[in-house]
Parts: structure tokens; sequence; C-alpha cells
């Protein structure tokens, strides 16, 4: 019931924005505004289905090649004694162990492609072993909160941005490192809320060594990658992002070989969910993003900023961050519009003002809480979301507490 609670109220809150600003402040152009930007969202949403459905089909079938040949299973049994106790009600093994695996790895590397479909598959792993097929699991909510929390390693598409506007930053790639730190401390935020809420002991054996492993892992390549000047490091990520694609085809495609299955039958079979996957989401997106189309333009962001700017004075705090803020407040309701509002305040302010620097690590962390939420519980036709998308939320809020103090720490 909080996804229809939320959805209602941006549909009132930016009419209710949207009369005043036409009935009292004459702003004869805020009803077209808001009724052509209902129609473009629709179409989006159903536009960015389409175009998901080469790429669900081509990561399904290659992940259908992947189940038969036992690599599923074989990663599954590799992180079972870690996901087991963050997973309790997915059985010892189960394929969709694996398939969270490879989704976490995948945002971690910062392959969106593969993330997607990964994540999807991963849910609907889940959802069979969900009691009730309305109400998403204890399980689905822990997945897809941790997902959400856009655990990455490289922004790269924030960095080639960063490169590609005019003035150019002088080091594009200077806010990766605060980036990582600020992702890490809202996947941090996610784990222990949503333990909290399903009273899951994080202080054991297993987890903890789990996490000190991954951490070290992750600084010692952070440590590496600092090492590496800007087209070092682009060169890397970029090799990286593509070796690690084509080394999961290859193994599978060797597995499947090794297995003797019929892999190119395997690899139709699917694909073909790609499609049916696809179309069954598009009610989902759109709903969303009309939801959110109506409340960006009507306005509702800049009163907020203004709102949070004044509070800020009043308690006498320091206020260089809010022209950033922005682009906090878009990146949980869309991607696009985020980056839009990044490339607005480096255009505005210089990519290397405190401001570009501020909103290209908000930009660079965490997903699109509502894109997500509407993707992959429209993938498993789930409605009752229970309180995903609050803790999603706050997980949010951590980062941009963080994103803000990691900001002043480098570059104010």
């Amino acid at each position: 019931m909080a996804l229809n609670y939320i959805w209602m109220a941006f549909f009132l809150l930016a009419f209710a924005i949207a009369f005043v600003k036409w009935a009292f402040l004459g702003d004869a152009e805020i009803l077209k505004l808001l009724v052509d930007g209902i129609f473009k969202s629709a179409n989006d949403g159903f536009d960015i289905s389409l175009k998901l459905v080469g790429i669900m089909s081509l990561f399904l079938g290659f992940m259908k090649i992947g189940e038969k040949a036992g690599a599923i299973n074989f990663l599954s049994r590799l992180v079972a004694p870690f996901f087991s106790k963050l997973f309790p009600e997915v059985p010892k093994n189960h394929p969709a162990t694996g398939h969270m695996m490879m989704n976490f790895s995948a945002n971690l590397l910062g392959l969106d492609n593969a993330a997607t479909p990964f994540g999807i598959k991963a849910m609907e792993s889940l959802q069979e072993l969900n009691p009730d097929k309305n109400t998403a699991s204890n399980s689905q909510l822990m997945f897809l909160i941790l997902h959400a929390s856009g655990l990455t390693l490289i922004p790269v598409s924030v960095m080639a941005m960063r490169a590609s506007v005019k003035p150019a930053a002088a080091n594009p790639t200077d806010i990766f490192v605060p980036c990582m730190i600020v992702t890490f401390a809202a996947t941090m935020a996610a784990l222990l809320i949503v333990s909290f809420r399903q009273k899951i002991r994080l202080f054991q054996p297993v987890i903890l060594a789990w996490i000190g492993g991954i951490s070290v892992l992750i600084a010692t390549l952070v440590w590496y990658l600092t090492t590496l000047d800007q087209r070092s490091l682009e060169i890397f990520s970029s090799t990286l992002s593509s070796g690690i694609i084509l080394l999961i085809f290859l193994a599978f495609l060797l597995g499947g070989w090794r297995k003797k299955i019929n892999m190119f039958d395997a690899f139709v079979e699917g694909a073909k969910s790609g499609f049916e996957i696809a179309v069954r989401i598009i009610p989902y997106l759109i709903a969303m993003l009309v939801a959110i189309s109506v409340l960006r333009n009507s306005g509702v962001f800049g009163y907020i900023t203004e709102g949070f700017r004044h509070l800020f004075t009043l308690l006498g705090m320091n206020t260089d961050f809010v022209e950033a803020l922005p682009t906090a407040f878009m990146k949980p309701l869309s991607g696009a519009g985020a980056r839009g509002m990044m490339v607005d305040a480096m255009n505005t302010y210089g990519a290397d003002s405190f401001i570009g620097r501020l909103s290209s690590i908000f930009q660079g962390t965490s997903d699109t809480t509502f894109y997500v939420v509407a993707v992959y519980f429209g993938a498993v036709s789930i409605k009752n979301t229970r309180y995903a998308i609050p803790v999603m939320l706050l997980a949010d809020l951590a980062g941009v507490i963080t994103a803000i103090a990691v900001g002043y720490l480098f570059f104010h």
C-alpha cells in the first residue's frame, strides 16, 4: 500500500502546486506543461520497456545456458555461507543465490545492461519461494533494497559527463573515491535497516568475515585506481567492464559444452522470456514515470530547495551545498532527470566548482529508487511492496548526508 499512497501523493501535490500557479500567480503555461509531460512520460515508459527487450533477451538467453550448465548452482554454493545468513528464507544452494550474486557483481562494476536482467531473474527466482505472490517477501525486500543502494566501484558515466561538458573538468576522475565512500555508506545503511526490520543478526563471524573481506578488496582496488592517471583509469574501467561480460558468456558456453547441452536451444528458451518480462513491466513503468513527470514539471523541486536553504540559514549552517540538492532530490525519481540536473549544475557553476563536484557525487551514488521498484516488482507482479520504498529512501538519505560531508571534506 505504501506505493499506492506515494503515487497518489505525487499527483495531488503536483496538481495543487500547478493550480496555485495557474489561478493565483498567472502562469498560463503550467497546465499545458503538465499535460505535455504526462504524454511524453507515457511514451518514454513504453520506449524504455521496448529497449529492454534486446538486452533482456541476450542476458536471459546466456543465463539459461548458465543454469543448465550448472554455473548458477556453482556460484550459489560459493556464496551460500554468507547469503544463508542474510536470506534465511532461501534454501541452501538455491539458484536465486547465484542470480543475486551476479546482479550485485554487475552493479559493483557499473554494468547496468547486465545488472537489470540478472536482477529481474533473481526476483523471479525469489518469487518462486514467495508464499504470497502479491506481497514482497523478506528475501525480495533485502535483495532489492541492497540493489537500490547502488554499490558501484567506478562511476564511468559520471566521469564521462565531467569530461564532456564545456569547459571540461580538469580531472574528471577526482570524484570516484568520494562516490565509492558514499555508495558504500548507503549500502551499509540499507543493510543495517533491513537487518533490524527482519531481525537478522549481523554480528556473526560469517557475515563479519564476508563484509570485512569485501571492504578490504574494495579498498585495495580503490587504492590501485588512485595511482592511475585519467586515461589509464578510463582504459582500465572499460577493459574490466567489457572483460567481465565476455568472461561470463565464455564461462557459460564452456560449461554448456562440458555438460553437452544444446546451447542454441537453451539460449532461445531463455531469450523468449526477455520479451515477456519487458511487456509485463510496461504499465508499472508508465505509471511511475507519469507521476514523476507531474511532480517535476509542477516546480515542486524548486520550492523544496528554497525551503531547505531557508531552514539551514536559520540553523546557522553553511548553505553552499544547497544548489546541488536538485540532483539529489531527482536521483530517486529519475536517472535521466538527475543527469540533467547534474549537467545543468556543471554548466552553471563549473565542473570543478564545489556545486559541480557535489552534484556529480550525488549522481554517481545510489540507484533510481522508484524506477527500480516499478521494474523489479513489476516484473513479478508484486503489488504490496511493504516497507521497500521507505527503507530505500532512508538509504538514499544516508547517502546524501554522507555525500555532503565527503564533498566538504574533499572539495570545499
